[in-house]
């Protein structure tokens, strides 16, 4: 590699002046905040334990110091580049904001930090920690060092419940509860774990009827003076506990209001005109809902025990179908005669949203392979189509792609296209009625499309599509989407004579026009775990099964050449699986590795000697290999260098794929963020195909693995995150064996070379 030292002493400089001046904008009476030091002294304890104290207590401290990458305080630095903040100007506000302003000695209360240590080590189990804090200076940086004593660690001994405390009802709910108690006799004494026990026993109450119980009402006491650092626990029912909040509740009416306006009471619960429907009173004049509806969604019923589950469910069930703009709904007393259950009636205020919509949607995109286009897109909804939040969205759209440069001469397309989705909340199965409980509505879509794909001096692809699906969660992480019936019938018409021509040099091109019949079913299994983890860390994982062919092929019949047809023509058979895991791992709150591999695997066979083009597994491109244009790489080792000079768009298929990904992502605010990545990857054929020599997968696949590097930068917009990466490869799986790696080629100076190797990628969102 070439790389010129001359950058190198340039950098040096700058972040060896930059360093020298962290202290720049401290006032004179001051100093620059670098941070604590926690340190642990305690004979009484392991150097084992001493360790986990200082780890536990390393981040309380406060405030927090100027925020370091590589031990270098990049932010900090950007501020101080900006200059005077009390000045002006474009530049000066740009740096200020995308820097940091130092944390100063000032901010800092020592005695307010030992309070705050000392607390926490108590609240942990060292019942007898002590510590102390002082200020180390030095010139015009400080930092501040707190020593710990934590004495011994106190640990659980007998957890025990007195079922006097209460009614007898709830008294055996609570000793219910213990079985799988948070608290465990040997453990660490923790007030957080305590805490969340009781919050975890009233949860329990909340899913048996126990609408008006709360966790204040349970308390542990503790005796610390059981000897041998031991903290026996005590829970009991605190006294004076309200009646109402003892025993269990019955649903005794449920009324809802389909059509209510924010402007009317939530609290009139007058109901002249409430019809009965199932157990429901329903308030809906204009009947803009069939009752039914109400019917499947809620989980609650008249004479149902209440449940804190079934309240939460019906709730997101209701926000779920997408056709109320407020859902809220409220519980009231109802007065008894003192029995062992109380009883609640459940109100639900809907707000319904606009029933029918029109939008529109422009979009632009740009490809590595010197492509730009735009596509626009309108869409009319009926969110209430048939009563019972059925969607129903007919869309229209049209869209252009432009060749703006690479090759010898354009060939633009442009595509046309319309279709129909139809949206059931729930399974539409003939003769099986099927319902789910959880707070996920499950969907059944019906959806039947058109497109028309021009390219410009080449052919025209006619495509008719046709599917019946049905989507559903059994929980918040896992989602499942079954498509047992999906009809795909792509045609090329209009075929020029440049591109019959090229075929007779180049038979791949054959592929792209080859007729694509596909009647099969395909299921779809997700898992994602990044919900609900906002720090970054988590996993996500979809695996996808597509078969065709499969039932089509027992009944149809064989045509002159061998081939099974359906109404007059041969429909493709295949079974294929992809499957794409995706590793998340937050290191503070600003950094994170991104991890992604997938593995592709499809088997032509019968009418298909491999995948049909819509089917087929590319690679290269934004969301890719990021160092090789889009669909240019493999099959194998084999290289098609033709397609280049004729000036077509690459579209290198293969039928099994491996492509592994890895991303380091580092925030400067909350705006820039820039990025190091390395992909590599390839695609591969199941049969030999002399076209493509080397194209075959083999057990020297990893030897055919192409691979590069790159650098990016990301702005967070907010409502959109905009991507610019340049990457460049660093192995070619056409070359010669032992001259794979390029390293040696890499000249930046080269113009020719970046022309061909520097590979820019521009796209919104990221790669994964």
């Amino acid at each position: 590699m070439k790389i010129s030292f001359r950058y190198i002493i340039v950098m040096s400089a700058v972040l060896g002046t930059t360093a020298c001046s962290l202290t720049r904008n401290v006032p004179k009476d001051d100093a620059l905040y670098t941070g604590a030091i926690v340190s642990v002294e305690d004979s009484t304890l392991t150097q084992k334990e001493k360790k986990n104290v200082e780890e536990l207590t390393a981040g309380l401290p406060r405030p927090k110091p100027n925020s370091r990458f590589l031990g270098i305080p990049f932010k900090l630095i950007l501020f101080n580049l900006g200059g005077d903040p009390q000045k002006g100007g474009f530049i000066r506000r740009f740096f200020h904001k995308a820097g940091e302003p130092p944390v100063l000695l000032s901010r800092l209360h020592p005695d307010y930090n030992v309070q705050l240590l000392q607390n926490y080590l108590q609240n942990n189990g060292y019942l007898q920690a002590e510590g102390s804090g002082n200020v180390i200076r030095k010139k015009r940086k400080a930092k501040a060092h707190y020593t710990l004593t934590p004495g011994p660690l106190y640990t659980l001994g007998s957890i025990q419940y007195d079922p006097d405390s209460a009614t007898a009802a709830i008294g055996k709910e609570i000793a219910g509860a213990f079985r799988r108690s948070l608290l465990k006799p040997g453990d660490p004494f923790r007030l957080d774990v305590i805490r969340d026990e009781r919050v975890r026993i009233d949860s329990r109450l909340k899913y048996r009827g126990y609408f008006y119980f709360n966790p204040d009402y349970l308390l542990f006491n503790a005796d610390s003076t059981v000897g041998r650092h031991r903290v026996d626990l005590h829970l009991v029912v605190k006294k004076g506990v309200p009646e109402k909040a003892l025993k269990p509740y019955i649903i005794s009416d449920v009324y809802i209001y389909p059509d209510y306006q924010l402007s009317e009471s939530g609290e009139d619960t007058a109901r002249p005109h409430t019809h009965p429907f199932g157990g429901y009173f329903i308030e809906d004049p204009a009947k803009k809902f069939k009752p039914s509806l109400f019917q499947r969604i809620l989980l609650f019923d008249s004479g149902a025990v209440y449940n804190l589950r079934d309240h939460n469910a019906s709730l997101s069930r209701l926000i779920s179908l997408d056709v109320f703009k407020f859902v809220k709904n409220r519980f009231e007393f109802v007065e008894d005669n003192k029995s062992d259950t109380g009883r609640l009636n459940a109100y639900y205020y809907l707000t319904p949203r606009q029933k029918k919509s029109l939008s529109f949607q422009l979009s632009g995109n740009t490809k590595s392979n010197n492509f730009v286009g735009s596509e626009i897109r309108f869409t009319f909804r009926n969110r209430n189509t048939f009563r019972a939040a059925e969607h129903l969205d007919l869309y229209v759209n049209a869209g252009t792609e432009v060749q703006y440069s690479g090759f010898q001469e354009g060939f633009n397309s442009y595509k046309l296209g319309g279709g129909i989705n139809f949206t059931f909340p729930k399974f539409v199965i003939p003769f099986f009625p099927i319902n789910t409980k959880n707070s996920f509505v499950p969907k059944t879509v019906f959806n039947l499309s058109y497109e028309l794909l021009n390219r410009q001096k080449l052919y025209t692809l006619n495509s008719f599509k046709s599917e019946v699906g049905y989507n559903w969660k059994p929980n918040l992480y896992v989602e499942h989407e079954l498509k047992p019936v999906s009809i795909n019938f792509v045609e090329a018409t209009n075929v020029t004579n440049i591109y019959r021509d090229s075929l007779l040099s180049n038979p791949l091109l054959k592929y792209a026009i080859n007729t694509q019949y596909i009647l099969g079913s395909n299921y779809s299994y997700t898992i994602n775990r990044m919900i609900r983890k906002p720090k970054g860390t988590g996993i996500y994982f979809n695996a996808i099964g597509d078969v065709s062919g499969n039932i089509a092929g027992v009944f149809a019949s064989a045509n002159a050449v061998g081939k099974k047809e359906l109404f007059g023509s041969a429909f493709d058979q295949y079974v294929k699986s992809q499957f794409d895991f995706r590793y998340y791992q937050a290191f503070g709150k600003n950094v994170q590795l991104a991890s992604r591999s997938i593995i592709g695997i499809g088997y032509p066979y019968g009418n298909s000697e491999r995948l049909p083009f819509v089917k087929q597994f590319f690679t290269g491109g934004t969301n890719s290999i990021r160092a090789f244009r889009s669909r240019s790489v493999g099959p194998g080792s084999f290289r098609d260098e033709r397609s280049d000079s004729q000036g077509f768009f690459p579209d290198q298929g293969g039928d099994i794929k491996l492509e592994l990904n890895t991303e380091f992502r580092f925030k400067i605010n909350k705006i820039l963020e820039p990025a190091v990545f390395v992909d590599a990857g390839n695609i591969w054929l199941m049969n030999e195909d002399t076209n493509q020599p080397g194209g075959r997968f083999s057990k020297a696949f990893l030897k055919e693995l192409a691979a590069g590097a790159g650098v990016g930068l990301r702005l967070d917009f907010s409502i959109l995150l905009f991507r610019l990466d340049v990457a460049i490869p660093f192995r070619k799986p056409w070359l010669p064996p032992g001259e794979r790696w390029v390293f040696d080629q890499i000249d930046f100076s080269d113009k020719d070379w970046r022309r061909r190797n520097l590979i820019l990628n521009l796209a919104i969102g990221y790669p994964f």
